[in-house]
This record gives C-alpha cells, structure tokens and sequence, in this order.
C-alpha cells in the first residue's frame, strides 16, 4: 500500500495563519506549512513515517477510504415526528422516501 490511496486535503488554518495538511484515515495527524503545496506533501511525509511505524510493530493500518467498497446503504435514526414528517413531504413530491431522503443528503 502506498500512502498515494490515502485521502488527503488541503485547507487554511486562520488560527494558525497557516494552510494544514490533513488525512481522513488519520485525524490525529496534520501538518502546517506556508503553502498548500508545503502542506500536502508534509502530511504525506507524516503519514508515510506513521505506516512505517505501525507496520513495523504489527498494528493495523486503515484501509484507505477510496479501496473500500461501499453498499450505498446505510441506517440513520431520526424522531418519529421527523419520519412521518418525510413521508408526509415524500408523498407530495410523489416520491419514495428513499428517492427523497438521498436528494436531500446530497444536495
């Protein structure tokens, strides 16, 4: 595994005066730099010399979140209130309450 599958990003820290370099699959790491450039490629660095680390003492590194695979599934608990209100919406759109709950997620 290289540390290329990982999911980096690259955003300004005002507090820092800085941009950050961050990894999704470890949010305990981040790098500071004047550039965005100097950002991403010191997280990479960090998280490099962190695999590095963990392999060599038999931890389990993260799979990376792009070679996952995913169902397009997935549960979320709301009130009742808010389900029947919904359903309520869902049926006015003439739509199901799947169709109508994934448009408002991703949107």
């Amino acid at each position: 595994m290289t540390q290329d599958h990982f999911t980096y990003r690259v955003t300004w820290s005002p507090e820092d005066g800085e941009h950050v370099g961050l990894c999704a699959e470890f949010p305990s790491l981040s790098w500071l730099d004047e550039t965005p450039e100097g950002a991403r490629a010191g997280i990479r660095r960090v998280v490099v010399e962190v695999v590095h680390d963990m392999e060599a003492s038999g931890e389990k590194v993260p799979d990376p979140i792009a070679d996952r695979t995913y169902s397009g599934e997935f549960k979320v608990r709301i009130p009742p209130q808010a389900h029947r209100a919904l359903v309520i919406q869902a049926a006015e759109q003439g739509v199901s309450l799947n169709r109508l709950a994934s448009a408002k997620l991703c949107s």
